[in-house]
């Protein structure tokens, strides 16, 4: 399990984040705790500055026996520095310091670094194999200031250097227990979040080896907990949903284009058998490829309106935009089918109110226009009293609306969805001709316009939408 979660990024980079901050915290520690001893040390040397210049008024006032009494009365004193008074050749005379570090008392000033010394009481001294006394010092380290007087004496004051070390141990020892408590904490909280986190991107592992076998229908879990793994899970099933609603429309325009171009090929094959199985007449033989010609444009125009909706639907459509007007396009449609409504008995009326101008594909937006009205007459006709189709054009919002109406059978509720499929011709349309793509062309286009195609029951009949947003296309072409 440990070396699974050492594998993963998460732990890579809790130990990259863990190693940054105990390299920052311990040079913000050794920074402040340098700082510290270096303020306590000046300190410490003021301090001293200011007991020598006493003691040497004290020397001025009263001479060698006043400065010898002085010398005694404050190294008696709790917490007293260090004082030594010794003769010329460097034997102490008095103070509170037994025995000294060599060399310390040869100089004039502060002394250039620490030195040992050793207090009346420490230890007691050494003796060597000739008999000798040889001091031992206890490790205490001071700081001092040497004088040598007018008459050859020295006085050195001085300062015991334990309060900086013991600064320095305290923050040393608060270093290495914070260190180890975070040391602690971290591999503790490393380990349950890395395990949980392995857990679930095992999960996911799993149902994506399901998906990937061909169940479409496995989603990846969710937990609730909004985090990232539940924002990517739930980004990848909506993906996979768009993905199976995909592959069931290919499947379905598979089977639509299957049965629907069946038919139309079927008539070819048959038309042009029976022109070879007759008399060899030229008429005959003539409306038999006028017949196959007819079957084939039709066969041609289904076949580009599907390439026409797959572009538009990959946005990977050529088709130039400029501006358009709607209220010229709408006259234009309505004046185009006029003819085809009166010879199949169906009024056709158009309303529009005011001018309105859009950023859009002129050709594209007649074609769906027309494809609407074709269907509006085709189905309204024959299907009672005074069948009428209505064709307005309006504003609505921050936009433009064209509506197509039709008192005919309409559209069930339920099949309202599938009418925008590719293929998709409900019963009660097989008796019409058409390949059921004029809807899905339509809707395709709007999408394109990034407007949308609405449709809707108007008890009888149905209503079809075209929603343009004004100016759709102005950002695209800026």
């Amino acid at each position: 399990m440990l070396p699974a979660v050492l594998r993963t990024t998460a732990a890579r980079l809790t130990a990259m984040f863990m190693v940054l901050f105990a390299l920052c915290a311990a040079v913000l520690v050794f920074y402040m705790s340098s700082l510290s001893v270096s303020m306590l040390t000046a300190q410490t040397q003021e301090t001293i500055a200011e007991e020598m210049e006493v003691l040497s008024r004290a020397y001025q006032r009263g001479s060698l026996p006043a400065l010898v009494r002085f010398v005694e009365v404050r190294s008696r004193q709790p917490g007293a520095n260090l004082y030594l008074l010794a003769d010329p050749n460097g034997r102490i005379l008095s103070g509170n310091v037994e025995s000294i570090e060599p060399g310390v008392l040869e100089g004039d000033g502060w002394t250039g670094r620490p030195f040992a010394y050793r207090r009346y009481g420490d230890r007691s001294a050494a003796t060597t194999e000739e008999g000798e006394e040889q001091a031992e010092f206890s490790g205490h380290q001071a700081v001092a200031l040497v004088l040598r007087l007018p008459n050859q004496m020295i006085l050195l004051v001085g300062r015991d250097l334990g309060e900086p070390q013991i600064v320095r141990d305290i923050v040393n020892r608060s270093l290495i227990l914070a260190f180890g408590m975070m040391g602690i904490g971290a591999a503790v909280i490393w380990f349950f979040v890395g395990r949980r986190a392995l857990r679930r991107i095992d999960t996911v592992s799993e149902a994506s080896r399901r998906i990937m076998a061909g169940d479409l229908s496995e989603r990846l879990p969710v937990s609730g907990t909004g985090d990232e793994f539940d924002r990517l899970s739930q980004n990848l099933n909506v993906m996979l949903a768009r993905i199976a609603r995909l592959n069931d429309g290919l499947k379905q325009v598979s089977d639509n284009i299957a049965h629907d171009l069946k038919t139309p090929l079927t008539r070819l094959r048959n038309r042009a058998e029976a022109a070879l199985a007759g008399d060899p007449r030229d008429a005959d033989y003539r409306e038999a490829l006028e017949a196959t010609i007819r079957e084939s444009d039709q066969l041609i125009r289904t076949f580009n309106a599907i390439l026409m909706i797959s572009r538009l639907e990959a946005g990977q459509s050529s088709e130039q935009t400029t501006t358009v007007d709607l209220q010229q396009t709408v006259a234009d449609v309505v004046e185009l089918y006029e003819p085809v409504a009166e010879e199949m008995g169906v009024t056709i009326e158009a309303s529009i109110a005011g001018e309105a101008s859009i950023t859009a594909n002129r050709e594209l937006v007649a074609q769906a226009l027309s494809n609407i009205v074709d269907n509006a007459i085709k189905y309204s006709a024959g299907s009672g009293e005074a069948p009428k189709v209505q064709v307005s054009l309006g504003r609505e919002d921050d936009g433009y609306v064209i509506e197509v109406a039709d008192n005919g059978p309409g559209i069930p509720d339920e099949d309202r969805d599938r009418a925008t499929e590719r293929f998709v011709r409900l019963e009660r349309s097989r008796s019409q001709p058409g390949s059921g793509l004029g809807l899905s062309l339509a809707k395709a286009v709007m999408e394109f316009h990034h407007g949308r195609l609405e449709l809707a029951g108007r008890n009888p009949g149905l209503s079809v939408r075209m929603i343009f947003r004004e100016d759709s296309h102005k950002d695209e072409q800026g």
